[in-house]
């Protein structure tokens, strides 16, 4: 029993002693790969830092240094369509702005001077407002006297003209819209050119020419397609817009006949 005590004993004390001369050991080896592991991130580290020192010029520059790239010629065609093009979207933001018009009060206040005083009154209302559906009203009550049917067709006409001024110089955004990808891949397409030519010239198919060539041809099409998303943007918002001045108008159009067959009919 002692001796098999004693062997346990022993048994034990050699797996300690092992353990403890692996225990010394592996720190060494774990410190080894630990410093190993952060050479290796540092190692990223300072190749991202030299990226981002290559990549740290600004917005600005870079913006200066594709545009040359791309081609002074077709790149300031591209940003001409792009400053016209904005240049008519803020005029029609204003514009669509100031249309706008509150027609039900317009509606009570035209109804309250019309009961008031008289078609006169309900006619300054209207000149002292400003927005299509109050110029709309004014045609309207400006021909009173020649019946409610004369009142109708003045609307009605009166209303086409100021649906044709809502959507005045929308075709100018169009055009700019479809010119400016139109404009960037000719650009493409004559980059190539030049990039076949070279190419040609130096008689060599060199990957690092050609994917060079390409890339730089590129970003008069990237250009236009910008271009064209921003002006996009725009014209979708200017269309949703003018329809929904275009139905206010219509509604307060019958409301205001409805109005004066009423008051017609009091008379």
């Amino acid at each position: 029993m002692k001796k098999l005590l004693t062997l346990f004993a022993v048994i034990g004390m050699l797996t300690f002693a092992s353990n403890v001369t692996f225990g010394q050991t592996d720190p060494a080896a774990g410190t080894t790969s630990v410093e190993t592991a952060k050479a290796a991130e540092v190692a990223p580290v300072a190749t991202t830092d030299e990226e981002a020192k290559i990549e740290g010029q600004s917005f600005h520059q870079a913006i200066k240094q594709k545009f040359i790239e791309g081609g002074p010629g077709f790149m300031a065609t591209i940003i001409l369509c792009l400053i016209f093009g904005l240049a008519i979207a803020i005029e029609r933001i204003l514009y669509l702005n100031f249309s706008t018009t509150n027609t039900k009060k317009l509606l009570l206040n035209v109804e309250a001077a019309l009961y008031k005083d008289g078609v006169e009154a309900a006619k300054e209302v209207c000149r002292n407002t400003r927005g299509p559906v109050a110029s709309i009203f004014y045609q309207g009550l400006d021909r009173y006297d020649e019946g409610i049917d004369m009142v109708e067709k003045s609307v009605v006409s009166y209303g086409g003209v100021q649906a044709g001024l809502l959507e005045k110089n929308l075709s100018w955004i169009a055009l700019f819209i479809a010119l400016g990808p139109m404009l960037g891949f000719l650009g493409t397409v004559v980059g190539m050119v030049q990039a076949f030519d070279a190419i040609k010239i130096a008689g060599d198919i060199s990957p690092s020419l050609v994917a060079g060539g390409i890339s730089v041809a590129l970003i008069t099409t990237i250009g236009g397609l910008i271009v064209a998303m921003i002006l996009q943007i725009f014209y979708n918002y200017f269309v949703s817009k003018i329809d929904g001045i275009i139905n206010d108008m219509e509604d307060a159009s019958i409301s205001l006949i409805d109005i004066l067959y009423k008051f017609n009919l009091k008379k």
